[in-house]
């Protein structure tokens, strides 16, 4: 995994030293058993072990019990980068999100693995921090790595990335947001309709002193601009909000929750991650504040949290892991050199109506 960038593979040690190392023709602890080894041992030609390694599907099954029998006997590991110079593929797709420390992220990355590991593709994940600089960085660093595809999180990125991208000529698909332009293919779905959706189902049961609490993050920013919409739409024009560098922990939204709760409580309280939903639960159950009686509390995201906590969470559900999974579908049309049906895939947004409403 590429935890920040690239510059990770030199870290305390002189510039030149890490490829000095790995480009050394036999390393301590690497195999030397040879593919033609393992082609005398399973009683086959070597052209027969690469097949087997590379398009397994294409070998009699007995034929391929063989040569993984004895891949296993032998303890062989096939030179994947011999491979990729000789395919001109890597298989390898790179995955920027903006942090691990999120489930809804990892959902999106398990839907992307199990659709492209079947494939044999495997995944570098780089995270950006929610800074765009960063995500340029690892943008340059996977490009440099020559992945075959690329999987952004969100529609804005920093100066000069697309350009880079299109002209790298990779297989692009942009997640967790929507836009006319993309950079090349798309899934996700709209911040702004569903933070409008949130602001309309709140007023719909009778609040109108309303709050949020969100991430500076651009998404987060879009949902904010979508609610305060759908307020001023049902004749709500103002809104408390509270904008947070980070809103990654339960802490967080707690925080900013006991801020709210220090002036005029809200009737109703929208905040752009369960996450800090959470928090904002636990603060009004450490204030003695009833949920819903006193303070309704809406999340979005629909993350497991939701429906373990007590009261269960109303939330904007989203399909975290088929954004991933239809992301892989996509890669992976482009890779076989189709063109996909559709480049944009809307998955939308549905209200989750629990308990804290």
């Amino acid at each position: 995994m590429l935890a920040d960038s690239a510059a990770l593979v030199n870290r305390g040690q002189p510039s030149g030293e890490t490829i000095a190392t790995i480009s050394r023709g036999k390393r301590e602890g690497l195999s030397s058993v040879r593919m033609e080894d393992v082609a005398r041992s399973a009683g086959v030609s070597a052209i027969t072990v690469s097949r087997a390694v590379n398009v397994p599907h294409k070998l009699a099954p007995a034929t391929l019990r063989a040569v993984r029998a004895a891949i296993a006997k032998l303890g062989y590991v096939p030179n994947l980068t011999a491979g990729s110079l000789a395919s001109n593929r890597s298989r390898t797709i790179g995955v920027i999100v903006p942090t691990v420390a999120n489930s809804i992220f990892a959902d999106t990355i398990d839907g992307l693995s199990q659709t492209l590991g079947p494939e044999r593709y495997h995944l570098l994940l780089g995270q950006s921090h929610y800074r765009e600089e960063q995500e340029a960085a690892l943008v340059d660093a996977f490009v440099g790595r020559r992945v075959d595809g690329l999987v952004l999180t969100g529609v804005t990125h920093a100066r000069g990335v697309r350009a880079r991208l299109q002209r790298a000529a990779l297989p692009v698909v942009e997640t967790w947001d929507t836009s006319a332009r993309p950079i090349d293919m798309l899934v996700g779905f709209s911040n702004v309709d569903a933070g409008r959706a949130a602001a309309s189902f709140l007023i719909g049961k009778g609040w109108r002193r309303l709050a949020y609490v969100g991430g500076s993050d651009e998404r987060s920013s879009k949902r904010l601009a979508g609610f305060r919409a759908g307020a001023r739409a049902c004749g709500v024009a103002d809104v408390a909000v509270v904008q947070l560098p980070s809103s990654s922990q339960p802490s967080d939204g707690a925080t900013a929750t006991a801020g709210l709760l220090a002036g005029p409580v809200p009737q109703a309280l929208f905040c752009s991650n369960d996450t800090l939903a959470a928090g904002a639960l636990f603060e009004c159950a450490r204030r003695g504040v009833r949920v819903p009686a006193d303070m309704a509390v809406m999340g979005f995201a629909d993350l497991p949290i939701a429906t373990a906590i007590e009261p269960k969470l109303t939330t904007v559900q989203v399909r975290a892991r088929e954004m991933g999974e239809r992301a892989g579908v996509l890669l992976l049309q482009r890779l076989a050199g189709n063109a996909p049906a559709e480049r944009v895939v809307d998955l939308g947004f549905a209200v989750a109506e629990r308990a804290s409403t």
